[in-house]
């Protein structure tokens, strides 16, 4: 058997994009020999796979299972919205989703081992790369539990979960519907994360110091604006968008029911999406021809 040495495994992963311990493995199997590995990532779909997850994915669905009162919501990537339409994606999240939420399972490199039809979630995941030809992955998941779950997917792209103790069905979808167009940040202003309040207060600091007023009024402008902005981020200080003379906390006051926890997903928050230039591009394409 020959040595595996790390330079070879490094020099695999360079070659393919793949993991170190998946170039070990391909390694091991054709005997150190790493034209054989290459041959035989390239057959299973393997170096496909890993070479497409350098391309960018930011596109995709967000999907909810739910089973009694645990509910998960999983963002699911692709690179192109045409795919996150396509049956076979869509076919692949919703088992994901089903598959996660039977482990009761957020973490996504665990949810890549589970068993999906005789494979892993990971093996599957690598084949339909292969057939769709796009970067395709589990990007994030969350459980949520609660006395009364609704859930609300707007065109693939919103989906918001969110637990209440009392009221009814109508009213938790009404709530689910409101969380997915008003964006809240927490329940209550009190629950809004320190960070966010710091930095709004910082913000709202540097703007009253410009005003030139005394120090103590400077103080009541940023308390002010603190205030405002906690109203506007609270989900039961929102003005309901069904009826905006209504607040949200004085609608699940008069149904005697509470919002406990919501989770509001959006499809690729946080990914720095490839500004495309197609007329550059095609320029760029046609000055190349031409030489």
């Amino acid at each position: 058997m020959a040595e595996i040495t790390a330079s070879l495994v490094k020099e695999l992963r360079d070659r393919t994009g793949l993991g170190m311990m998946e170039c070990k493995k391909a390694l091991t199997e054709a005997n150190g020999d790493i034209e054989t590995a290459i041959d035989n990532l390239r057959k299973s779909g393997q170096a496909k796979a890993a070479k497409k997850a350098g391309n960018i994915a930011a596109e995709g669905a967000i999907i909810v299972a739910q089973s009694g009162g645990t509910a998960i919501i999983l963002e699911v990537n692709s690179q192109t919205d045409f795919v996150a339409r396509d049956t076979n994606f869509s076919a692949f999240a919703n088992k994901v989703a089903q598959i996660a939420l039977a482990a009761r399972e957020t973490d996504v490199a665990k949810i890549a081992g589970l068993a999906y039809d005789g494979q892993t979630v990971e093996e599957a995941r690598i084949a339909l790369v292969q057939k769709i030809g796009e970067n395709i992955q589990v990007r994030r998941a969350q459980l949520i539990e609660g006395a009364l779950l609704a859930s609300y997917i707007h065109g693939l792209k919103i989906g918001v979960v969110v637990a209440l103790e009392g009221g009814n069905d109508e009213l938790a979808r009404d709530v689910a519907m409101h969380i997915a167009a008003a964006k809240p940040e927490a329940v209550a202003p009190e629950d809004v994360d320190p960070a966010l309040v710091a930095k709004e207060r910082e913000i709202a600091a540097a703007k009253a110091a410009e005003s030139g007023k005394p120090a103590n009024i400077v103080e009541k402008m940023v308390e002010g604006s603190v205030k405002k902005y906690l109203a506007e981020v609270s989900l039961v200080e929102q003005a309901f968008v069904k009826d905006p003379d209504t607040k949200v906390g004085q609608l699940l006051s008069k149904n005697g029911a509470k919002v406990t926890r919501f989770v509001r997903l959006e499809v690729g928050e946080g990914i720095e999406k490839k500004e495309v230039d197609f007329a550059a591009e095609v320029a760029e394409a046609a000055a190349a021809a031409a030489k």
